[in-house]
């Protein structure tokens, strides 16, 4: 059984005969090398997921329509990222590429050209948000007792939005170098501004109004302000592989553009069908009343936390791929997929643990309203199931992603998010009567279905062959 273990992280019994095409450093290297980008970039991610779920616990104290009308928000938001996602994807993957293959002026033509589109892209989306905030969430499933506050909340957030997609979008370029830690100290600085600012504008601290729901969503732009102004800065730094200063012009380049909008392309089609799938979901929990679906909300945001934990080794595996396919090692690609897919599966396991033995504390986190707490707590039990799949199939993602095979993962977002999850969902929920339970067993089936489907592709190699 040990030796077994052994066999399994070891990263020589992860290539097969004759793909060995260099020298394979120790295994204990190539570990350390994954987890020293990965965890600042899994604390990262977390970081940004806690942004909303701080929002959600804080405006807890006002009640469950308050943390119905944060929670409704959240699928629209994620729809007008979209299109930012897309661009921040193919940054991630060109600047990795450049970095493998020590193009440091290529690098940073591509991280000017994308700040640019970010910031055309991101004005425009914001005037959409801010004009039709109301309609949006009307179609989204939110009520009477909550269109309001969430109306307020979601153009609050849009007003705001050019600060968060810019910072997303340096972060995006920094982590195709290996630099997580940025991203991980300008989110920290931008959590610590949005709680404190929660904690003085919910209620109404001291001189400061008191604005509820509003409230929490003026916090999270000023904490985007101060994440955005430390990204900023760094690339004024003269070491730094990705510095504004080094001479290079702020024109588009048809070539550049051309490799970004390829790749962008491929992962706008992915956004569409995984933003249409996630949108219908929550339109169809949303349907079963505000209670019902504020629990679903809690339990979404301790899911949330659990995806962006994993999307932190998803980003490292994703860089550490695209650098070794730019440095033409095919095979240390394969070895960083293998790592990752791992690490995940370890930290899966010790997440579904944490789930079972907290879920009642988790909960009570968010709400103590009995019918809240008592479904919440079962919820979690689901989503201890949910984990150790779902963390294994973002690294596995982010793998085929980082090679720059999008077009894949879009088929999959199309058949697994668009189709089974809201399909299966809306069967259990309504036509079979299981209401919430059915929607967390549609997250369940999604999550296995698409592991399954990428991990056939992972394990084919194809993926090696992509050319960005």
């Amino acid at each position: 059984m040990t030796q077994a273990l052994r066999n399994f992280f070891s990263c020589r019994s992860m290539l097969k005969p004759g793909q060995q095409e260099g020298e394979i450093p120790p295994s204990r290297e190539v570990y350390r090398k994954n987890l020293s980008i990965a965890w600042p970039a899994a604390l990262e991610s977390t970081l940004i997921g806690l942004i909303a779920m701080v929002d959600t616990i804080m405006v807890g104290t006002l009640g469950a329509p308050a943390i119905a009308a944060v929670g409704i928000t959240n699928q629209p938001k994620m729809v007008f990222l979209a299109l930012i996602n897309s661009l921040n994807v193919a940054v991630t993957v060109v600047v990795a590429r450049r970095k493998g293959e020590g193009d440091q002026t290529g690098a940073v033509r591509c991280l000017k050209q994308s700040v640019l589109i970010s910031t055309v892209l991101s004005l425009l989306l914001s005037l959409a948000g801010v004009a039709f905030a109301r309609p949006i969430l009307q179609v989204a499933g939110a009520g009477p007792d909550i269109i309001d506050d969430a109306s307020a909340y979601l153009q609050i957030i849009m007003a705001g939005f050019l600060f968060n997609t810019l910072s997303m979008t340096i972060n995006a370029a920094q982590r195709g170098v290996g630099n997580t830690k940025l991203a991980m100290r300008s989110n920290v600085a931008a959590n610590l501004v949005n709680v404190l600012f929660n904690y003085l504008l919910i209620n109404g601290v001291g001189p400061f109004p008191r604005l509820e729901v509003a409230g929490a969503a003026v916090a999270s732009v000023l904490g985007s302000m101060v994440a955005l102004g430390m990204a900023v800065a760094s690339l004024f730094h003269h070491d730094g592989f990705l510095s504004i200063r080094m001479k290079t012009s702020w024109r588009f380049e048809k070539a550049t553009i051309f490799t970004m909008s390829r790749i962008a392309g491929s992962a706008m089609v992915e956004q569409v069908f995984m933003r249409i799938g996630f949108f219908a979901y929550a339109a169809i929990v949303a349907g079963l009343g505000t209670i019902p679906f504020a629990t679903h909300q809690i339990c979404m945001n301790i899911l949330g936390i659990i995806f962006y934990v994993a999307d932190g080794f998803g980003i490292a595996t994703s860089s550490l791929v695209g650098q070794s396919l730019g440095a033409r090692r095919k095979d240390m690609a394969m070895i960083y997929a293998k790592v990752g897919q791992r690490i995940a599966l370890v930290v899966g396991l010790m997440l579904s643990l944490v789930c079972v033995v907290l879920r009642t504390p988790l909960i009570l986190m968010f709400s103590r309203e009995a019918e809240v707490v008592q479904m919440g707590v079962f919820l979690m039990l689901i989503i201890a199931v949910i984990t150790p799949f779902d963390t294994c199939q973002v690294v596995v993602t982010g793998c085929l992603r980082g090679a720059g095979d999008n077009l894949f993962i879009a088929l999959t977002s199309l058949i697994s998010i668009a189709i089974v999850r809201p399909g299966l969902s809306w069967l259990l929920c309504y036509p079979l009567g299981m209401g919430r339970v059915g929607a967390w067993v549609g997250v369940l089936v999604d999550q296995v279905l698409r592991f399954l489907i990428n991990f056939i592709r992972l394990s084919s190699g194809k993926w090696t062959e992509k050319v960005v």
